[in-house]
């Protein structure tokens, strides 16, 4: 499933090449890709309008940089776009896509990740776990440090003291 995975990203990657060497030709370059595809592929998805210039624009983000290129091609197509249009700095995009991989993340959970703010939180998680505990134990420990609570229903100001949050946690269990 991987290499089919690889294997379309990178038709993906060839077609959005083609797209952005095309490109002066404006929208309408982009209509007659598509429009053919749908008729040379009839039982092949993807090949919508937008689909082709969302290859494009991948195309272009990842044409200079083989790495890239190498580790994008593992996720799937939906991962990819999710991470072009939520973040811009390819290195923030980068820890995104290693842990995706790393930890099978679906895309609604790598959503999720970007909305709280992953890369911030494993920032702070600096640690020798990996060096001292077995693989198996240090990987369990790693994630349960990384992966703090996340209090979004409850109303705090941003700075808080642990006594704060214990109230408002215990308000918010007596309303339920």
């Amino acid at each position: 499933m991987q290499e089919v995975n690889s294997n379309l990203i990178m038709l993906y990657f060839r077609l959005g090449k083609i797209v952005s060497e095309n490109k002066s030709y404006g929208n309408n370059f982009t209509k007659q890709v598509s429009t053919k595809l749908k008729l040379i592929f009839p039982n092949m998805q993807g090949f919508s309008e937008r689909n082709i210039r969302a290859m494009r624009l991948f195309y272009e983000e990842y044409a200079n940089d083989e790495k890239w290129q190498q580790l994008v091609a593992k996720l799937p197509w939906g991962h990819n776009l999710l991470l072009i249009e939520k973040i811009k700095d390819k290195e923030i995009r980068k820890i995104y896509a290693e842990n995706t991989l790393k930890n099978g993340w679906s895309r609604n959970v790598l959503s999720v990740q970007i909305e709280t703010e992953f890369h911030k939180r494993i920032e702070n998680s600096n640690n020798n776990f990996n060096l001292l505990l077995p693989p198996k134990d240090s990987d369990l420990v790693n994630n349960t440090i990384k992966d703090p609570y996340i209090f979004d229903f409850i109303q705090l100001k941003e700075e808080y003291k642990e006594q704060e949050l214990e109230n408002a946690m215990i308000n918010k269990i007596k309303i339920y």
